[in-house]
C-alpha cells in the first residue's frame, strides 16, 4: 500500500467518523424533541456536556421541565438515570450508599456495600443547594474523578457518568449557596426560561391527552462513548487555543486583557476550567459544523455558559446586581478574535 493509499484512507475514515457523529448527535435531539418542547439550546448545551466529559448546573424556576430533560436524554441514548432530591436532611449516605452488616449463611457477620443512587449514567441533583455542605460535597469526588470512596474502599463509577444540578433562581431561604470550588466543576451553567406561548400550547397537547410521548434508544452506551473520544481527537490551531485563553483572562481583575467592567465588579476570574470548557465545546461545535479543526467563533459561542459561574463579583457588583453576562459580552467586544 502506497503512502498516498494510506493517506486517502486515513482522511476517508475520519471524514466517515465525523459524519457517523453528526448523524447521532443530530438522532439524540430529534429523540429528545418527541418529548421535550422548546429548550433547544439548553438541550444542545447538555448533550455538549455529556459528550465532554462534563457536568451541567442548569438554574431555572421550578416546573419548566428540567427532570424530564435528563430522563428523556437517558432513554434516548439507552443509560441508567437517577434522580436525588436534595434537602437539608440529606446525609452523604444518601447519595454515595453505606456499608451495612449482613450475615453470612454461616452465621458470620460481613460488611457489605449498598451503593446510592450515584452508581448510575445520568444523575438529577434536583435542587443542590438546598443541601448542606456536607453533603454537596458528597459529589466533588464523583464529579471529578469519577470515583466513590466509603470507609477505605474506592468504587469507580460506569462512563458514561453525568451529572446535571438543578437550583432555583428565585428562592433564597433555607438555601446553601455552591462553593466556588464546586461550580468550578460544572462545565456549564445553563438557564432555562418560560415556555413561548405556542411551546406552552404545545406542552399542553402532549401532557393531557392519553397518549403521551416517549423516546426510544437511538443510541447505545459504546456509541456514546466513541462520541466522546471522537470529541477529543480534534485539533485545536494555535491562534484559536490562544484566544480562548485571552477570553479566559479577560475574566482576571487586573490582567492586560481584562475590561473595566471586570477590574470594577470581578474579586475571582475563571479557572483553567474555563479554558479547557471553552476548548472542549469548540471542539464539539466544529464536528457539528462539519469541520475537524475549531474556529475562533466555535470558542465564542462557547462563552456565556462556560465562564458565567466561573467570575466571583466583589462586593460593588453584589451591591448592583451585576449580571456576569454583561460583563462578558463586554469581554468578547473587547478581545480581537484570530486574524483580526
Amino acid at each position: 500500500m502506497t503512502p498516498q493509499t494510506k493517506a486517502a484512507g486515513a482522511a476517508a475514515d475520519i471524514d466517515s467518523r465525523v459524519e457517523a457523529f453528526r448523524v447521532r448527535h443530530d438522532r439524540i435531539l430529534a429523540e429528545v424533541g418527541k418529548v421535550i418542547v422548546g429548550n433547544e439550546e439548553v438541550v444542545s448545551n447538555i448533550v455538549i456536556c455529556l459528550l465532554t466529559r462534563g457536568h451541567v448546573l442548569l438554574e431555572g424556576i421550578p416546573g419548566l421541565g428540567k427532570t424530564k430533560i435528563v430522563q428523556t436524554l437517558s432513554e434516548a441514548m439507552h443509560l441508567r438515570f437517577n434522580r436525588i432530591q436534595f434537602t437539608p436532611d440529606l446525609m452523604p449516605g444518601d447519595i454515595l450508599g453505606t456499608n451495612v452488616v449482613r450475615e453470612t449463611e454461616s452465621g458470620a457477620k460481613i460488611l457489605d456495600f449498598q451503593p446510592g443512587p450515584i452508581f448510575c449514567n445520568l444523575m438529577l441533583a434536583d435542587e443542590v443547594n438546598r443541601a448542606t455542605p456536607k453533603s454537596q460535597s458528597a459529589l466533588l469526588e464523583a464529579m471529578q474523578e469519577k470515583s466513590v470512596s466509603v470507609g477505605n474502599t474506592t468504587y469507580r463509577l460506569e462512563e458514561p457518568f453525568f451529572v446535571m444540578a438543578t437550583q432555583n433562581p428565585i428562592e433564597l431561604e433555607g438555601t446553601y449557596p455552591l462553593p466556588e470550588a464546586q461550580m468550578d466543576r460544572f462545565l456549564m451553567k445553563l438557564r432555562i426560561s418560560y415556555p413561548s406561548e405556542e411551546e406552552l400550547r404545545e406542552i399542553v397537547a402532549r401532557t393531557t391527552s392519553v397518549e403521551q410521548p416517549t423516546a426510544e434508544a437511538v443510541v447505545t452506551r459504546d456509541e456514546v462513548l466513541e462520541m466522546r473520544h471522537t470529541v477529543l481527537s480534534v485539533p485545536v490551531a494555535r491562534p484559536v487555543e490562544d484566544y480562548a485563553i485571552r477570553l479566559t483572562m479577560g475574566t482576571h481583575p487586573e490582567s492586560p486583557y481584562a475590561h473595566a467592567l471586570t477590574n470594577r465588579y470581578v474579586k475571582f476570574g475563571a479557572s483553567p476550567r474555563g479554558t479547557q470548557a471553552l476548548v472542549l465545546s469548540g471542539k464539539v461545535k466544529a464536528l457539528l459544523a462539519g469541520r475537524l479543526h475549531v474556529a475562533a467563533q466555535d470558542i465564542r459561542d462557547s462563552v456565556f455558559p462556560t465562564l458565567r459561574h466561573r467570575m466571583l463579583l466583589n462586593f460593588e457588583g453584589e451591591a448592583d446586581r451585576v449580571d456576569t453576562d454583561d460583563i462578558l459580552r463586554e469581554i468578547v467586544a473587547s478581545i480581537p478574535t484570530p486574524g483580526d
